[in-house]
């Protein structure tokens, strides 16, 4: 169904609605035109063209529709509908009938576009941040891992001077986290909501689009109706912001693609992110990196092809913006998937801890050390350059490093030259000389990765969020149990089990990943216990522990429960969300018996802890002292 005609005597050519459709790639926006329908929906009974009983009807309708989009969103594009606006209108007058046709007054698709495009915008950008969140955080961790692991740095592609491999790490949570910044910039950038602009000029009935904006999760609404339906600026900035980190990316590649090369070894890719070649056996390519440094010119391209796009556009919509939707959803799936596969190179990496040190000690990178030795000793830098270079070229003809250079031969070049010039050339010398804010030396390192994890550990990671989990968890569920059941946390469950009891579990997710999770057991005394709580060890940050408990609680007291218990070896953690201990005597007998299959049976350790619901807290209290 066309969402126009009556103006027209033919229909459009076939050739015609295949080009002019949009369908096969905006029907990645049913969520977002079904959340702006209800929002409309609810503003057009304020100002009288609904009645609450019809928005009633249209939002249970648009509800049920979002819910079949859920279980299978590909279903959308069995039809003919000219963009997803067309489809979920006729989806809502074949359920409700001429009621469905009352939804569009006043709303233009020029701002029902917009604003599907800024909500999907919003939706998809929390979600990047919370995977560069992780590519740092894994960053970090490599990087604390390799705090003394000594790594040649390079200009040109020639060895310059050490490093350490956590230093180089270093280099790349700072590319990320401007990443980051800009991305965070942009979203608060483009947080303005454009439904109520109409087709150009504003809509005819008097809509509160403050109150509206609030209801759709926006911080305001536009101001300017002309600008709002055709403003794109943030579609170019995600763009920019997606190229800038695609070139971070490429470079990190390009660095691992290096130092895993045979001419290096310096480091070793896991066989999870490697291929090998159809003719060479011995081959072990890094093919991960390498896609990922080719898709950074995909990237680049979305951001060429929207930029002339929107040149001497004239106000205020034209059909040229359709050309807005294909290259973001490419390009920032894009980017998604290369900041998973960049955590995920990293990952099993092995660094050659012995090779990245003789490779720091070869190519002379001791020759600033010995000039700096020589500005100590009264000379001046360019004459120690000087002397310096001519060093290098002695101990190159002899085939040594300049440390084996003989004292004799020093003071051949530099009579001011001692034997104190040994220690100088070390590399843990050369390591402990950066001492300046931002170089290498290792309390410098240690600074470094303090206040990073300091800065990461109060970043408020947008797209975590707990929810009760589904079938499709199981597998990240079951991680998690294995997991923590491994190391003696948490009792161990059966695949079995976890099905059927998955209506108790509940999960935190993240960056569309299942980091965490807890489940609510219930006995037939009708008393609950949080079971099977864990988070995932690399996410242990951003209180997902702390959310799960208070999402068990929360259902504890919907399903009327009076008390909720754990068992657990961390009672600090419980007691501060209002847990108080209390005697294992008063716990179901087969809690006791689970016991049984404990790791840590004859050595328990652990303290039962209750919450009471609030609701129910002074009457469970005049009965026990009854």
């Amino acid at each position: 169904m066309a969402l126009w005609g009556g103006r027209f005597s033919q229909a459009a050519d076939s050739r015609f609605k295949q080009f002019n459709d949009s369908l096969r790639f905006d029907y990645r926006l049913a969520h977002q035109d079904i959340i702006g329908s209800i929002a409309w929906s609810k503003a057009l009974v304020t100002v009288g063209v609904l009645t609450e009983t019809e928005q009633g009807q249209l939002q249970q309708a648009l509800e049920e529709l979002a819910e079949q989009v859920n279980e299978n969103p590909q279903q959308i594009l069995g039809s003919d509908a000219e963009d997803i606006h067309s489809w979920v209108e006729s989806q809502l007058i074949q359920r409700v009938g001429d009621l469905g046709k009352k939804l569009h007054t006043g709303r233009s698709r020029n701002d029902q576009v917009a604003t599907d495009l800024k909500l999907w915008c919003k939706k998809e950008g929390a979600t990047l941040l919370g995977q560069l969140d992780m590519l740092q955080q894994k960053l970090v961790r490599l990087a604390r891992e390799h705090q003394h692991t000594v790594l040649p740095g390079y200009t040109h592609l020639q060895r310059a001077q050490p490093v350490t491999f956590a230093h180089w790490c270093l280099a790349y949570v700072e590319m990320f986290e401007r990443d980051y910044s800009r991305l965070a910039d942009a979203l608060k950038r483009l947080d303005t909501c454009p439904l109520g602009s109409g087709a150009l000029a504003g809509t005819a009935y008097g809509i509160d689009r403050q109150k509206l904006a609030l209801q759709l999760g926006f911080e305001q609404a536009t101001r300017n109706s002309l600008d709002s339906v055709s403003d794109r600026d943030h579609v170019v900035e995600l763009l920019a912001t997606a190229s800038m980190s695609m070139v971070h990316i490429s470079r990190m590649s390009e660095d691992l693609i290096f130092y895993n090369s045979g001419e290096s070894a310096f480091l070793e890719l896991s066989d999870q992110v490697t291929s090998g070649s159809s003719l060479m056996p011995q081959k072990k390519n890094p093919d991960a990196l390498e896609l990922m440094r080719g898709k950074t010119g995909r990237v680049f391209g979305a951001l060429n092809g929207i930029l002339t796009t929107l040149k001497a556009l004239p106000l205020a919509y034209n059909k040229d913006m359709q050309e807005d939707k294909e290259g973001l959803f490419d390009a920032l799936d894009t980017w998604g998937h290369c900041l998973a596969m960049a955590e995920l190179v990293l990952n099993d990496m092995k660094v050659n801890e012995e090779k990245t040190e003789e490779a720091a000690k070869g190519g002379y990178s001791n020759a600033t050390e010995l000039a700096d030795y020589l500005v100590s000793k009264g000379i001046p830098f360019r004459e120690a350059h000087h002397i310096v270079g001519i060093a290098v070229v002695q101990a190159i003809e002899k085939g040594v490093p300049l440390e084996a250079m003989s004292l004799a031969e020093f003071k051949a070049l530099a009579p001011e030259i001692e034997e104190d010039v040994y220690p100088n050339l070390l590399l843990s010398s050369m390591l402990e000389k950066r001492s300046a804010l931002g170089g290498v030396a290792p309390q410098q390192i240690e600074f470094a990765l303090n206040e990073i994890e300091k800065r990461l550990d109060s970043r408020d990671i947008p797209g975590m969020y707990v929810r009760a989990a589904r079938m499709t968890d199981l597998d990240g569920i079951e991680e998690l149990v294995n997991y923590w059941s491994g190391v003696g946390e948490n009792l161990p469950r059966s695949r079995r089990e976890l099905t059927r009891s998955i209506g108790e579990f509940a999960v935190t997710e993240q960056a569309g990943r299942i980091t965490g999770c807890a489940s609510l057991y219930l006995y037939d005394t009708g008393l609950a216990e949080i079971r099977s709580l864990g988070v995932n060890p690399d996410f242990q940050r951003g209180g997902q522990g702390k959310s799960l408990v208070e999402f068990m609680i929360k259902k504890a007291q919907q399903m009327a429960l009076e008390r909720v218990f754990v068992l657990t070896r961390v009672p600090e953690f419980f007691m501060k969300l209002g847990f108080s201990p209390t005697s294992k005597t008063f716990l179901p007998e087969k809690v006791m018996k689970d016991c049984d299959v404990c790791s840590r049976r004859h050595a328990c350790d652990e303290v039962a802890l209750e919450y009471l619901i609030p609701y129910q807290r002074s009457l469970i209290y005049k009965q026990r002292v009854a």
